[in-house]
């Protein structure tokens, strides 16, 4: 059977990831490293044959895609189905902050029950079957080549879930690293994990910050 192979990629760092600071559908550029990640992820990836390039339309991931696709001569093509989750009102807040306002809510959240969305947001079963559908589709239309996802947290946390055969309350074991390499293989029978948060091409580069 042919098959999609998928190199699903977190945006790189923002001010905001720094800060435990929801984004959401916010629009949050990358920050300096996040920059620097996108760059050595771009470079990783140099030697791989890939046949397109899709990212979420939200700043942070199209930043980081548009490192990734330059260096593979392709352009980027956005797809917005990959946005991250839509937090609605819990946006540009800190999980400390809401805690500390509704506990109710934040209790719901933590609890990760499948239906609860927080106001004018997305239920965690709403936004798996979004994020799903989309690759699903993206995917199917690829089959025995190799495509770049550059997404969010949230994306990539669906993906890792879909492809381990895991609902979305089990409690998350695995990272969801920014700029990370994760490899995926997409059969219309559904997605298979082949490796996961692969940050070798990250690992010196606090050294590089601080050269002078």
């Amino acid at each position: 059977m042919l098959a999609t192979r998928i190199i699903a990629i977190r945006h790189g760092e923002t001010a905001w990831n720094v800060d435990s600071r929801i984004q959401g559908h916010l629009d949050i550029p990358l920050n300096d490293v996040g920059r620097a990640q996108a760059a050595r992820a771009a470079a990783a990836l140099a030697d791989e044959s890939v046949q397109a390039v899709y990212a979420s339309d939200l700043l942070r991931a199209f930043e980081t895609a548009q490192a990734i696709a330059q260096t593979l001569a392709l352009p980027v093509q956005i797809d917005k189905g990959l946005r991250e989750r839509e937090f609605g009102a819990f946006q540009g807040r800190t999980f400390a902050e809401i805690e500390a306002e509704a506990p109710e809510l934040a209790m719901r959240w933590r609890k990760r029950e499948p239906d609860f969305s927080p106001a004018g947001g997305e239920s965690l079963n709403l936004f798996r079957d979004r994020i799903l559908q989309t690759v699903n589709a993206l995917a199917a239309a690829h089959l025995g080549e190799q495509i770049v996802l550059v997404a969010h947290g949230g994306v990539m946390d669906v993906l890792y879930r879909a492809a381990t055969g895991q609902g979305v309350q089990a409690p998350r074991t695995w990272q969801l690293s920014n700029a990370a390499i994760n490899r995926l293989l997409w059969t219309p029978d559904g997605l298979t994990l082949v490796g996961w948060a692969d940050t070798q091409h990250l690992d010196d580069l606090s050294l590089d910050e601080n050269a002078t």
